[in-house]
């Protein structure tokens, strides 16, 4: 594995792992978090961007049988405690820049015994728990744990939930699960032996954790994989490491397609770009521009899986389900849509046995999701009359205006490819006309240069290619998006800060 590093002066770093070094450092790790006081079961969480120490403290808790919690590095305050007091966390291991974070709220978690760091933390700053620096606790000498897990049912990891409508939730992922998920993506998703993959997105997030890293290991296929998604120098990346297949979500497909067309778009050594949330609107625009083939696929950290193998299915769609599953559309009273209703995703087994899925601690939200054997997804989707699956929005989350339903990827599209503008989320707001169910679009966008900002030409922008439903109401100026580890845009964070009378909100309506 190659690990790439680009710092603030936009200089390339570079580590290597390969399984020896993984497992070598792996076992350094679980004799320092053994002498520590650590015992199997307990939980261990891992807070920092993708570090090669991210995949070594993976393998230590494997040795140890200890549970490993991802958490997003830049999750704070009421959060960052919730998650951490929710699973019972004991220690952190955390990099330096997580600090002043973990600091801020270290007399709220007192099942944290200890916090060690990749490399010294910022001085002064006050913790109740034992710090320490992780280089300082290794012992490299002394000879080799055994393996403390010997059932593949034992619970490996506790993932949380995305959190974008409230409290995450965290789903209990046991060895099994994980490896007869990782070792079938490669066949799953046509990933060669040849290739050499690429992802900048977060080892906190089910898509790199399984697609990336766990092809990689479990399919012995190189990966080279940046600290943290970089739009800018995403083509430089995969140029210089001739990196073949790429994994992208929702909406950085429209970030990376607003960026300037240059006559250099499709030199490039891709071949397959692995996505969930391509916009139909984009999909043959971007294959053509960049030189490459799209694969569409839908699932959730909690499981199920749908395909659309590029050539195959028609654009827009997320494809068919993989052979383990039945896939349904079920409407609010449980029955099966015909072609071209909407309703809900529901997964089942194929073979009919009963779905299985735990979050830790909570009962009741398992059964929910899982309610009569089932895997209910919360997203609504549609089948066409051949049997393709569309994905529409999350449940709730659809935008009408004027009795018309509104297609965000559309708003999208188009000012994303404004020249100022350098990210885009569009979602709704109650409706100022009074009507149930009537939203108000937003555009929440940010810009590359504020100064430049000009409402009435955004309005005449807009005017010009977009039907007058999808011009949106209100622009919202932020200096950035604010997204999950997944690259998915919080839209509750957008619409609690969102106000009409703040100075960084221009109505659109005329």
């Amino acid at each position: 594995m190659t690990f790439v590093e680009i710092d603030e002066a936009g200089t390339e770093r570079l580590e290597y792992r390969g399984y020896r070094e993984l497992w070598q450092n792996g076992q350094a790790l679980a004799r320092a978090l053994q002498a520590s006081g650590m015992h199997k079961g307990e939980r261990l969480a891992l807070m920092m961007q993708n570090h090669p120490e991210y995949v070594e403290a993976m393998v230590a808790c494997a040795i140890l049988g200890l549970v490993f919690v991802p958490i997003d590095a830049r999750t704070m305050g009421s959060k960052l405690t919730y998650m951490l007091n929710a699973v019972q966390c004991k220690g952190v291991v955390a990099a330096a820049y997580c600090a002043s974070q973990l600091a801020d709220i270290s007399k709220d978690i007192p099942d944290v015994r200890f916090i060690w760091f990749l490399g010294p933390p910022e001085t002064g700053l006050p913790f109740r728990q034992e710090t320490a620096l992780v280089s300082d606790r290794l012992d490299n000498a002394a000879a080799e744990l055994d393996l403390a897990v010997d059932d593949p049912r034992t619970t490996m990891q506790l993932m949380f939930t995305s959190g974008t409508t409230g409290d995450p939730k965290a789903i209990v992922g046991t060895y099994e699960r994980y490896a007869a998920s990782c070792s079938r993506r490669a066949a799953f998703f046509g990933i060669r032996s040849s290739d050499r993959m690429y992802t900048g997105l977060s080892l906190t997030h089910a898509n790199a954790l399984n697609i990336s890293l766990g092809v990689s290991l479990y399919s012995n296929i190189p990966l080279v994989i940046s600290q943290r998604f970089t739009k800018s120098r995403l083509w430089d990346i995969v140029r210089r490491h001739e990196c073949t297949t790429l994994n992208l979500l929702g909406g950085m497909f429209t970030a990376i397609h607003a960026e300037p067309v240059t006559p250099h778009d499709a030199d490039n050594p891709l071949r397959l770009i692995i996505g969930a949330g391509m916009p139909k609107e984009l999909w043959r625009d971007f294959e053509t521009r960049f030189g490459v083939e799209i694969l569409e696929f839908y699932g959730a950290a909690e499981g199920g899986l749908i395909i659309n193998l590029p050539g195959t299915g028609p654009v827009g769609s997320i494809g068919k389900p993989a052979a383990q599953y039945d896939v349904r559309i079920l409407d609010e009273d449980g029955n099966e849509c015909p072609p071209g209703e909407p309703g809900e995703i529901v997964f089942g087994n194929a073979d009919g046995s009963p779905i299985q899925l735990a979050y830790f601690n909570d009962p009741e939200a398992s059964a929910k999701k899982a309610k009569d054997g089932l895997l209910w997804m919360g997203d609504i989707g549609y089948r066409d009359a051949e049997g393709w699956l569309y994905f529409l929005h999350r449940k709730g989350g659809e935008i009408r205006r004027n009795g018309d339903f509104i297609s965000r990827a559309v708003i999208e599209k188009e000012l994303g490819a404004h020249p100022n503008v350098k990210d885009v989320f569009v979602y709704g707001i109650p409706s100022a006309n009074g009507v149930a169910g009537e939203k108000d679009v937003v555009a929440a966008i940010a810009l590359f240069d504020e100064s430049l900002l000009d409402g009435q030409e955004i309005q005449a922008y807009c005017a010009a290619r977009m039907e007058k439903n999808h011009i949106p109401a209100y622009l919202q100026i932020v200096p950035a998006i604010p997204k999950t580890a997944s690259e998915k845009p919080l839209e509750r964070i957008l619409s609690q800060a969102f106000s009409k009378s703040s100075p960084n909100v221009l109505s659109l309506q005329s």
